[in-house]
């Protein structure tokens, strides 16, 4: 498994590189590379045939799983729906769920973890245009 590797760091950011997201296997965690206060970002893959080692339940946390690529087999308690390429899947707390990787070629993709209820403004509720000069 490749390391998460910091590439720049300010006062108000941080830019980190999983690497290739083909090229690891289980799970990397991000959060505190990147030093979120607000939710913990991990990208997984599983190969075929594989799925989670574990079901497991959050107790304040919903995830929210984007799948990047492959297919799959998704399980919340007891109700197991197809996933593929550009499925989005939330699951409460409070409930047990597992992926399996059905297809040949890897499942990958990120998780998201954040606090249940907790998302106040949003998108153009909490931003605001600005000026400024661009260096792109």
């Amino acid at each position: 498994m490749s390391e998460i590797k910091v590439l720049e760091n300010g006062a108000k950011f941080a830019h980190v590189s999983a690497g290739c997201l083909n090229g690891f296997d289980g799970k990397q965690f991000v959060k505190d590379a990147i030093g979120a206060t607000s939710c913990e970002i991990s990208f997984g893959i599983l190969r075929t045939g594989e799925a989670v080692p574990f079901f497991h339940s959050h107790k304040t946390n919903e995830e929210n799983y984007v799948i990047l690529s492959g297919a799959g087999k998704f399980q919340v308690d007891n109700v197991v729906f197809e996933i593929a390429e550009g499925s989005v899947v939330r699951v409460s707390t409070g409930c047990d769920r597992n992926l399996k990787c059905t297809s040949v070629d890897p499942m990958v993709y990120i998780c998201i973890q954040a606090k249940e209820g907790s998302l106040g403004d949003y998108t153009m509720t909490d931003a605001e245009l600005t000026e400024r000069a661009s260096l792109l």
